[in-house]
């Protein structure tokens, strides 16, 4: 197990749901965070509430457990320049950077028929050029500092197995997907390994589908109510980010998080089919 005292992530999207757990507990491991969201408001709001949780500790449970500080970049994460002033901000503040939770994301939910062009834009945007816009500073810094490094990107099931109703999200996080794939066999020998975590939370994004799967639920008897939708929390997402980050894992790793369920997906697997009439 290594330890994570001293040092440096950034979080996208991290003043809200699953990005504010993960910063709240990294900074609680002894983590500095570099706190991302696209309003000064939001961004102020969840330093000043993570750093309130620190000051809040007394002096043994301090000396037992040094913890991180926490700054604040607003910005947008599919603009280029919000990424270069995250890694710029972490370098600046605390003079390295080790950590890289791609989180930020956004929905805009339409049958594929009535999506229009701007749904399709803003969601990849957010997602996919996200993802990109803050792993490529990541990836000079560790480069130019030649240190070992870490990346950890927010997919999702619908990236996986698609979903009604999602056909711009599910392409968005079957694109983080495969950048996952992608980062881990570029960047192995480098020893920055990279994993992507399709998580199953109640936040403000999700709240709209568990309330539907509830509500159909209620319609059908609640033995209806398939096991995903029994939905954890973000402080549960949080909590397998920090074991994954003390307890290395193989690069490329796709993991699942729902309350206290944790697996692994496989990569797809290729399987011959004899064509007898071609």
């Amino acid at each position: 197990m290594s330890s994570l005292r001293g040092k440096v992530a950034i979080v996208t999207g991290s003043t809200r749901g699953i990005g504010y757990a993960i910063a709240y507990h990294l900074v609680q491991a002894g983590v500095h965070v570099v706190c991302n969201g696209t309003s000064a408001e939001g961004v102020e709001h969840a330093v000043e509430e993570i750093s309130k949780s620190v000051a809040s500790r007394s002096r043994e449970q301090a000396e037992l457990q040094p913890v991180g500080r926490v700054i604040g970049v607003v910005g947008r994460v599919e603009q280029m320049e919000t990424g270069r002033r995250l890694v710029e901000t972490a370098l600046q503040h605390f003079g390295r950077v080790d950590i890289l939770i791609n989180n930020a994301g956004v929905v805009a939910d339409k049958m594929s028929h009535r999506l229009t062009e701007a749904d399709w834009d803003h969601v990849l945007a957010v997602h996919a050029k996200g993802t990109y816009a803050s792993t490529q500073p990541f990836l000079v810094a560790l480069k130019a500092a030649q240190q070992p490094g870490v990346i950890i990107n927010m997919t999702s099931l619908a990236g996986l197995q698609g979903t009604v109703g999602q056909l711009n999200y599910a392409a968005a996080k079957g694109a983080v997907l495969a950048m996952t794939y992608t980062l881990a066999e570029e960047w192995e020998q480098a020893g920055i390994r990279v994993h992507a975590i399709a998580p199953a939370a109640l936040t403000d994004m999700t709240r709209p589908h568990v309330e539907r799967a509830l509500a159909e639920a209620a319609k059908q008897g609640n033995e209806a109510l398939a096991d995903y939708w029994k939905i954890g929390t973000p402080d549960d997402v949080a909590k397998l980010v920090v074991y994954l980050l003390k307890h290395p894992q193989e690069s490329g790793t796709v993991w699942a998080v729902n309350g206290d369920r944790i697996g692994v997906w496989s990569k797809p697997v290729y399987s011959p089919v004899a064509f007898t009439d071609l």
